[in-house]
Order: structure tokens, then C-alpha cells, then sequence
């Protein structure tokens, strides 16, 4: 079975498409064991108030894409503001 290659993804919805049709199990180019980051220096807390309806949205949101809603939410945060700068 032939290796095959991860491609480059612009943003984070075009790669979750992406693993939605596609599994981790495959036999992929380059398998290596991951490096993992961990955020250092989280100690400022936001309290952000949603109506139950964004609550609800954020949870399914984020069990689809395997994170915790704050971890998603802070996500998107950091994305909209690298896009901005």
C-alpha cells in the first residue's frame, strides 16, 4: 500500500473538511510521532456571556472537532485575530 502525503491547508475549516473524509488510521507519508505544544502563561480568564442557544451551538461544535468549548472558542479568538493583523 502506497504512502500518502498530508496536503498544506490554508485555514483550519479547509484541514477539519479534510479529516472529515479522511482517517488519522490511514497510512500516511511521514509518519512520525507528533510534537505537542501545550499554551504556557493561560492566566488571564475571559468571561464571555452566550445566550444557552450559542452554549449549546459551541458544545457541538467543539465534540465534533474533539476539543473542550473554551479550548474552541479560544481558537477561533486567536484566529480572527491573526487574521486581522
Amino acid at each position: 500500500m502506497k504512502s500518502k502525503k498530508v496536503p498544506e491547508f490554508k485555514t483550519i475549516d479547509e484541514e477539519a473538511k479534510f479529516w472529515d473524509t479522511h482517517s488519522i488510521t490511514d497510512d500516511w507519508e511521514g509518519d512520525k510521532p507528533a510534537k505537542v505544544g501545550f499554551a504556557k502563561n493561560l492566566q488571564h480568564i475571559l468571561g464571555v456571556r452566550l445566550d444557552p442557544e450559542t452554549i449549546t451551538e459551541l458544545e457541538e461544535q467543539s465534540k465534533k472537532k474533539g476539543v473542550g468549548p473554551s479550548t474552541l472558542a479560544r481558537m477561533w479568538i486567536l484566529e480572527k485575530l491573526h487574521q486581522s493583523a
